[in-house]
């Protein structure tokens, strides 16, 4: 399996739907590590919030955000 995502990327959380007590959506974070399996990812995520949780992807889905020193000058 392919991924796009890795390390230090940055994230934003679309959904976490099978955890009892869920990041909750909208929350961003840096991709710490990627570890593909047969057919899904367990991405274990650096939370803004503090938290610290893992996604398993699928179920879960996130988008890619450009970090702030990417962004443009204000």
């Amino acid at each position: 399996m392919t991924t796009p995502l890795k390390s230090g990327d940055r994230i934003r959380l679309i959904s976490m739907t099978n955890d009892p007590d869920p990041i909750p959506a909208g929350t961003t974070g840096t991709v710490a590590g990627v570890d593909p399996q047969s057919d899904w990812l367990q991405v274990d995520v650096e939370w803004d919030n503090g938290r610290s949780l893992m996604l398993s992807i699928p179920p879960d889905l996130v988008e890619s955000i450009k970090s702030p020193k990417d962004a443009p000058p204000c």
